[in-house]
């Protein structure tokens, strides 16, 4: 008797069941594909930030210790530099970081903060000499590879790319850019290289630059960033860099893009170096779209720009800004 075509319909389904399952059983053998940031996104908060720190030093009760308790609760990128995390310990110090982002069901997120003349010698000044800086950067890359579970967020070098045609080194920046994410990236690994902010260059000019490390960073082979990051270390409000996020990135070849809002909140005043009145934006991974892949806090709120303004030296815990920062979410 000939077969059916319900009966044929039947085997193919049952069929398509069975390879969907054998499906199923290699990606759980092997391990889902990393999934790129995007809305919802999580990142870990460290219980080793100068955050954290303040607020076991602040006076029991005080509004130094209720600001710091609340800005270290909050998922922010983690700065690594070679003077405080060396080439012989960064290492060790993602080690700790990926552990910590298993516990919260968490990814990490780096700032990658050394490269040769960084700043042009401004308040940020510092960083290594070219092979110094390649040796550190391999070693943050193995680090990422053994914590490639957590799918890693790497921020490279802020204000590198926007600053360049101002200190006229922009070709000797995409060198040192495109090497650094050659011995940086990985398959569970996303690469932002930074974007200025939507007070700075113009999208023309930024793509222009971004789309320069792009090329060079890949050559031949496949592309080695995910996008670019807006107002890192800045005040912008959050519309503005949404809309530049979307101009740049129009000029660009699939790239995307996250912003910083942890200093949000209140938009800009026109200064970058602690403007007095700014406060906290909103929480990480509460943005996205098909652009902007996320917000997240990268420069962590309560550390000082800069000897400006009042504030202490570059990286330092400035408590009254700590403070200032929080007063509209920590209560009196």
């Amino acid at each position: 008797m000939p077969t059916s075509r319900r009966t044929i319909t039947i085997l193919a389904i049952t069929g398509a069941v069975a390879v969907i399952a054998v499906v199923a059983a290699v990606v759980l053998l092997v391990g889902q594909a990393p999934e790129p940031p995007g809305r919802g996104t999580k990142i870990v908060a460290s219980d080793l930030s100068k955050a954290a720190d303040a607020a076991t030093r602040a006076a029991d009760g005080s509004p130094e210790q209720a600001a710091a308790k609340y800005l270290s609760a909050q998922p922010t990128a983690v700065w690594l530099t070679p003077e405080g995390d060396p080439t012989d310990v960064v290492g060790e110090r993602i080690a700790g970081l990926a552990a910590e982002a298993r516990d919260q069901s968490a990814r990490i997120a780096v700032v990658v903060y050394g490269l040769p003349e960084r700043d042009c010698g401004g308040h940020s000044a510092g960083g290594l000499d070219g092979d110094a800086y390649l040796e550190w950067t391999r070693a943050i890359g193995d680090a990422l590879h053994e914590a490639a579970d957590t799918s890693p967020l790497v921020i490279l070098e802020p204000d590198s790319l926007a600053l360049a045609p101002e200190c006229g080194n922009v070709d000797e920046r995409v060198e040192q850019l495109s090497a650094a994410i050659e011995t940086l990236a990985g398959d569970s690994t996303w690469i932002y290289v930074d974007g200025g902010h939507s007070n700075w260059l113009a999208p023309a000019e930024m793509a222009d630059l971004i789309d320069s490390v792009d090329r060079a960073s890949r050559g031949d082979g496949e592309r080695g960033i995910r996008g670019f990051v807006t107002n890192v270390s800045n005040f912008q409000a959050t519309d503005d860099e949404v809309a530049y996020a979307h101009d740049v990135a129009g000029r660009l070849d699939g790239l995307h893009a996250i912003i910083d809002t942890g200093r949000s909140g209140a938009g800009s005043n026109g200064e970058w170096c602690n403007p007095p009145g700014r406060l906290v934006g909103e929480p990480g991974g509460t943005i996205g779209d098909d652009v902007v892949d996320t917000n997240l806090w990268i420069k962590p709120p309560g550390e000082s720009d800069g000897d400006c303004n009042g504030g202490p030296a570059a990286g330092q815990w400035w408590p009254e800004a700590a403070v200032e920062l929080t007063r509209d979410v920590v209560a009196d």
